[in-house]
């Protein structure tokens, strides 16, 4: 016993020095004269895990560590500290299933079972298994007596990040929060973590300069402080979150990953790492590993109506409407705010209008849109249209009349309604309006070239219609349908070589706009010369 004392009087001697090495050098001869001493294979695993896991070096020693602990474990085979502290060795490898199956045997062996449902609960946390994990810490919490403290931390952020917006559970988190503070006494390992958290106030200053930098538009040298701040405390995450975000504003997407995916495997909670990381692949262009990232956001905040809406956006963009659509539909029934609600029931109204061509449940939508903010001109523009779509001619007219009300000069407005009176065949009634509609807007394309169609299909005005498809061009020379029916009215005044001029033009202009078929186009320049 006396032994015992001596030898670990010693090696605490050395590492109060800061000589790691030479404390392991010196177990490793006392190894030589006792092969079968588990103490000192224990120790010295524990020196080079220690090692290990010290910020101001950068080599690895955990392998060395687990075999250290490896070798105790084939002496004394039914000890659970040994197999809990090979789980824990493996935890910092990154070997999470490894980690998880020691830490299981550790509990069957006798190890501090608290202990052990709290490491569990980590490996899961970094597996993004948040609720697995809160199982895990109920389990330890049941074991814990008062050494307790960082299970119940670990239990108020978990439900913090899981039901951030149910009143009863965020009680039940500052509750888990005071208890925390009140163990912390208790719990060694918990006095520890908050020792070394205390420390992030050493690098305050750096981080004030790296704002500064920032703000001044000098990235380069707010890059040299973060790198600093790293090279003094690489255990914080939120320092890989601000080098990420640096990163990102310098347009350097790929090196911004890198210092995201780090900061949560730090911290795998981290809301703003999360957020950083997915505007990254966002911006890379990459919405395969934007989505996948959402996801496991989600799986923290599922109640979050913002990230719904974005992850709706990227399915979107993906061409994948009905994933699209779910995540619109919870973004909605998770409503913040109207304001906000109403401008994703819009969007998830114009997708089923124009993509999946429902649109019953696109009129829904921009209904419910329109009794969220029913002083906003576009969402009537867009369900008259969808009323139109069904052919529900009486409501569409209805919707616009009602819009007039608010805003009678809308150019908008009187064009819809010209191109509504014109599908119920009131031609007079559409004139009118699309007259309206160029006074209030001369600029309005749209609005001459459908009254110029009028006057060239239904009253065979020619001249009239000229003169409206060559105002549509005017204001927009890139307007595809404008020349094309221009051609057809020169074709009718049997004005071949005019008409194929503006075919040509037609069709050039189509070739970046793809506004019309082009075979609708060619058939109409082959027609000229048969």
């Amino acid at each position: 016993m006396e032994d015992i004392k001596k030898i670990e009087k010693t090696i605490n001697e050395y590492t109060k020095k800061g000589e790691i090495q030479r404390a392991i050098e010196y177990c490793q001869g006392l190894l030589l004269s006792k092969p079968t001493d588990t103490n000192l294979y224990i120790r010295l695993g524990d020196l080079y895990l220690d090692w290990h896991l010290d910020v101001y070096q950068s080599k690895q020693y955990i392998d060395e560590a687990i075999t250290e602990y490896q070798k105790a474990a084939e002496i004394l085979i039914d000890n659970g500290e040994i197999y809990y502290k090979i789980g824990l060795a493996l935890y910092y490898k990154g070997e999470l299933d490894k980690a998880i199956n020691y830490f299981n045997i550790g509990i069957e062996k006798g190890a501090d079972i608290a202990q052990c449902h709290y490491m569990i609960a980590n490996c899961l946390k970094k597996k993004d298994r948040f609720q697995d994990a809160l199982e895990q810490i109920e389990l330890g919490l049941k074991h814990a007596k008062l050494k307790s403290s960082r299970l119940h931390y670990s239990k108020f952020r978990l439900l913090n990040a899981l039901y951030f917006k149910n009143p009863k559970m965020k009680y039940i988190g500052l509750c888990e929060l005071f208890l925390s503070y009140l163990t912390l006494p208790f719990d060694k390992e918990a006095i520890k973590n908050l020792k070394d958290k205390l420390k992030w106030f050493q690098i305050i200053p750096v981080l004030c300069k790296a704002d500064a930098y920032i703000s001044q538009g000098d990235i380069s040298k707010a890059f040299d402080c973060y790198s600093d701040a790293i090279e003094k405390m690489p255990g914080f995450g939120a320092l890989y979150t601000a080098l990420g975000d640096t990163y990102r504003k310098a347009g350097k997407l790929e090196e911004a990953v890198v210092e995201y995916k780090m900061a949560l495997w730090i911290d795998s909670l981290s809301y703003s790492a999360y957020s950083g990381l997915v505007q990254a692949y966002e911006e890379l262009g990459d919405y395969d590993n934007a989505i996948a990232y959402y996801n496991k956001y989600i799986a923290i905040h599922p109640n979050n109506a913002v990230l719904h809406s974005s992850i709706a956006n990227l399915y979107f963009m993906k061409g994948e409407a009905e994933l699209a659509v779910s995540h619109y539909q919870s973004a909605i029934s998770l409503n913040p705010k109207p304001d906000w609600t109403s401008i994703v029931a819009q969007t998830l109204g114009y997708i089923q209008q124009n993509v999946i061509k429902n649109t019953d449940c696109a009129i829904a939508n921009y209904q419910l849109a329109n009794v969220l903010t029913p002083k906003e001109i576009d969402i009537y523009i867009s369900l008259g249209s969808a009323f139109y779509d069904n052919e529900d001619y009486k409501n569409a007219l209805i919707v616009y009349r009602r819009a007039l009300e608010l805003e009678p000069n809308n150019s908008k407005i009187h064009c819809n309604l010209g191109y509504l009176y014109w599908g119920m065949g009131d031609l007079d009634e559409a004139i009118k309006e699309y007259t309206l509609s160029i006074k209030f807007d001369p600029n309005y394309d749209i609005a001459h070239n459908n009254l110029g169609v009028i006057y060239l299909d239904d009253l065979v005005q020619l001249q009239n219609a000229i003169d409206c498809f060559n105002s549509a061009i005017e204001c927009n020379p890139n307007y595809a349908l404008a020349y094309y029916n221009l051609g057809r009215c020169y074709s009718l005044k049997n004005e071949n070589i005019e008409a194929a001029k503006y075919f040509q033009q037609a069709m050039d202009v189509n070739n970046i706009t793809n506004e019309i078929d082009p075979a609708d186009i060619q058939d109409r320049l082959n027609s000229l010369f048969d």
